[in-house]
């Protein structure tokens, strides 16, 4: 009882209301992200890197060939299931 009521007493980074300074770090961290998302992420790192959309769409929809090892532990199993392959490219 004795802790929970010092956490309390705990000094604050301004002195502000609550509510004012929460919308102050919101507003803070927002902008550092969206600086950290435009300086890093906005361009891929070459031009080779960049693929035509409908090309990337094709092959993000298609059905997932099935291999040998996933034939044989699927037809183990009674109830068809649904397996979810990740490219790793």
């Amino acid at each position: 009882m004795l802790r929970s009521h010092r956490l309390w007493r705990l000094p604050r980074l301004t002195k502000l209301p609550l509510g004012a300074e929460i919308a102050l770090i919101l507003v803070v961290k927002i902008a550092l992200l969206t600086v950290l998302a435009k300086t890093f992420f906005s361009e891929p790192q070459a031009k080779k890197m960049r693929m035509p959309t409908a090309q990337v769409e094709q092959h993000l929809l298609a059905p997932a060939p099935e291999s040998a090892s996933t034939a044989s532990s699927v037809s183990n199993v009674s109830t068809p299931t649904t397996e979810v392959l990740h490219a790793s490219h």
